[in-house]
């Protein structure tokens, strides 16, 4: 097997073999309910990866996923039960919640992207500055305690979570749709096309008529629109939102696409290889909880080394090879 075939088939394997640990650790791993709480919670990160793929291949990154999720939530809760006088708690109250999160999620994407492109300011201090903004404005909100969606509005809204559709919950059906619009983007459309000769040479890109700044910001507020999207799936879940909502989002984000095969420098991405990366993530923390050899506080150190190891494999010979299509 080439080099170039186990970066391709890598997360693949891995996440075959952890299954197999998994089971043999116990049993219940492969059970229906543990298959599907695992695919739930993926649901989540992966929404956001695949944003987080498109702004990475284009050369970028961001660090305030996390916190824009959080944000975002805490707006929505104080929107929806601000709306219960006047359309009451039902399903419209819900769409309105929904609606103001989009538009939050372009908005935030739309910031992080301008700043990037047109204030010419490297993507790290730009979205580890908003990071911090965006965190300090939920736990300002929230009056430094928690913020709490009306009992009414979550009975109304608990299903987006918990409900199921062909035996899938509804997370994991808009992680379906999230990941085959983001293959179909990245590999069938000029845009996929543009952040891919953005992220390999921007000045040569820049000679080919490209709208690099416009490319590039776009591939922010993409990822605004992946976080929008995530928090509206996972509001209902808690029905509750605070400054510790979304914490380290950022890192299994990254991790994920990492883990996936995308270059970190940018110029290469693969869709497909950022959902099997996010799947990674959950299994790995979904078998710390069927252990006690590793402790699940740990999850975080385990993310942290896989993006340390990840990055060091990208460094090999393969990465100067011409990458397969996927």
């Amino acid at each position: 097997m080439t080099a170039i075939d186990f970066k391709t088939l890598g997360p693949a394997m891995a996440l075959i073999l952890l299954c197999v640990i998994g089971f043999m650790l116990n049993p219940a791993f492969l059970s229906e309910g543990n298959i599907t709480n695992l695919l739930t919670r993926s649901a989540f990160i992966g929404i956001i990866a695949v944003g987080a793929t498109f702004v990475i291949t284009a050369g970028g990154i961001d660090l305030s996923v996390g916190s824009m999720a959080a944000v975002i939530a805490g707006v929505m809760i104080i929107v929806m039960n601000n709306s219960i006088d006047t359309f009451g708690a039902g399903v419209t109250t819900v769409l309105i919640g929904c609606g103001c999160s989009v538009l939050l999620g372009l908005g935030a994407g739309w910031i992080n992207g301008t700043l990037t492109t047109k204030g010419k300011i490297e993507a790290f201090i730009v979205t580890l500055g908003t990071m911090g903004i965006f965190r300090s404005l939920v736990t300002y909100f929230a009056d430094g305690g928690t913020l709490s969606l009306n009992f009414e509005i979550r009975t109304t809204y608990r299903p987006v979570y918990y409900d199921s559709f062909f035996g899938l919950p509804f997370p994991v059906w808009v992680f379906i749709a999230v990941s085959i619009a983001g293959w179909v983007l990245l590999n069938r459309t000029a845009f996929g096309r543009y952040c891919t000769a953005i992220g390999s040479n921007e000045a040569v890109a820049k000679y080919s008529a490209i709208k690099v700044d416009r490319i590039k910001t776009w591939t922010y507020v993409l990822q605004g629109l992946c976080v929008a999207l995530a928090t509206i799936i996972y509001v209902p879940r808690l029905g509750s939102a605070s400054s510790s909502t979304g914490v380290l989002w950022e890192l299994e984000a990254i991790a994920a696409v990492i883990i996936g095969g995308t270059v970190l420098k940018g110029g290469y991405g693969r869709i497909g290889g950022t959902i099997l990366g996010a799947l990674i993530l959950t299994t790995i923390g979904n078998i710390l909880n069927f252990t006690d050899m590793i402790s699940n506080y740990l999850n975080g150190t385990m993310q942290g080394l896989i993006i340390i190891v990840a990055v060091w494999l990208q460094r090999g010979d393969w990465t100067r090879r011409s990458p397969p299509k996927t």
